[in-house]
């Protein structure tokens, strides 16, 4: 039978075969193609540690992954400012990647970054916003052997150290002002402003209402502390208040008894429900830490490291004229979270004002404060002097 001819392939004899096996080839790959199953995207690698720097000093962003599982179950943060005086770091309430765009943010100072990741994953070129000011952040990939090392004033004591004060200043303050401060800065502690019934409630973690006894002056007479520790690093909050107690009795001479009184506080309960918090990724071990910023709809703190009895202390420092505070949350750990309230009597005429303290508490937080009445361990001075000579 005479072969068949369309256009110039010839379909009859052994070449038809050939021909016809090449396309049914060439049509079974092109269906394989068409019907694959998608192809699931990997998301790029990002763990690691990255650093860059903005007119403050150095900065250094720690990734992990979120879970067991991988990229997919998304990335948890820490961002550490290596010149500043806070050791713990600060935890990103979010962080994620978005093809080549990194965004992550710190709700506990108001921070926002986003910025492009390179093809070769080494460097992020973005800005860094807080506080509605931009500054451009690029960060660098670094390894083990490249990466900025943590400062020494950054390391903590030993957890079994004891420490004292190796050697330390005391002055009476020239401030005008009724405000005082203390902090460490690695070893070297300081304390601003500061009377010796203050002090005394610094070192025991007591409000006034648990300080009695004694005269006038330790109440209104007001010094400035310079020392250094006699143990390296930062202490924690425990070894700090009992380097205070040291000092108060070997340069003041504080002695003093105990007693249990039944007294008035505020005690802070879970609402119904979660509270409103986040886990800290700082250092568990670590000093807690806020910043604030105030405006004409109230006052913002941004709370980071924070135990509860770390919160219930600084409420009790916010209204010393008020009563103590006592934690009755049965929360453990260290959590980040941010606090907006009306801080003055009068109210404000602002619709968009913050509520008053304990309603922002119960709204924003999930705790409520009730008054309660609760044994309490108050302190009576016996004897206490002028500070001796340094």
């Amino acid at each position: 039978m005479a072969a068949r001819l369309v256009g110039k392939v010839k379909l009859g004899g052994r070449v038809s075969h050939r021909l016809q096996a090449w396309i049914g080839l060439a049509l079974l790959i092109l269906f394989a193609w068409t019907c694959r199953p998608g192809v699931a995207q990997v998301a790029p690698d990002i763990a690691g540690t990255w650093q860059g720097t903005l007119p403050e000093g150095r900065i250094v962003l720690k990734i992990k992954q979120a879970g067991d599982l991988g990229p997919k179950e998304g990335w948890k943060g820490v961002l550490y400012s290596l010149d500043a005086d806070v050791a713990a770091g600060r935890s990103a309430s979010s962080i994620a990647l978005e093809g080549a765009t990194l965004r992550f943010r710190v709700a506990s100072i108001d921070g926002l970054y986003e910025g492009k990741l390179s093809s070769d994953r080494t460097s992020i070129l973005g800005t860094w916003t807080r506080n509605k000011e931009s500054n451009t952040l690029n960060l660098l990939r670094r390894g083990d052997e490249t990466a900025w090392a943590m400062p020494q004033n950054k390391k903590m004591m030993p957890r079994d150290a004891d420490p004292a004060f190796d050697v330390a200043t005391i002055k009476p303050s020239k401030s005008d002002d009724s405000v005082d401060g203390y902090g460490p800065f690695g070893s070297h502690v300081t304390v601003e402003n500061c009377t010796v019934n203050r002090l005394i409630q610094l070192a025991y973690g007591l409000h006034r209402k648990q300080v009695e006894g004694g005269q006038d002056w330790p109440d209104t007479d007001r010094y400035d502390i310079d020392g250094v520790a006699d143990v390296a690093g930062n202490p924690n909050d425990k070894q700090m208040r009992a380097m205070f107690r040291k000092l108060l009795s070997d340069r003041f001479q504080l002695t003093f008894h105990s007693e249990n009184k039944e007294l008035s506080v505020y005690a802070i309960t879970v609402e119904k429900g979660d509270p409103k918090l986040t886990k800290s990724l700082g250092d568990p071990n670590g000093f807690p830490d806020e910043a604030g910023n105030g405006g004409n709809t109230g006052l913002t703190v941004r709370y980071t490291n924070y135990s509860m009895a770390d919160f219930a202390e600084n409420l009790q420092t916010m209204q010393q004229n008020g009563k103590p505070v006592v934690d009755q949350t049965g929360l453990t750990g260290r959590y980040d979270f941010t606090l907006k309230w009306w801080p003055y009597a009068t109210p404000s005429s602002n619709p968009d004002a913050a509520p008053e303290l304990f309603t922002a508490i119960r709204e924003q937080l999930g705790f409520r404060l009730e008054v309660v009445k609760d044994p309490m361990e108050v302190i009576v001075i016996d004897h206490v002097e002028r500070p001796s000579a340094n």
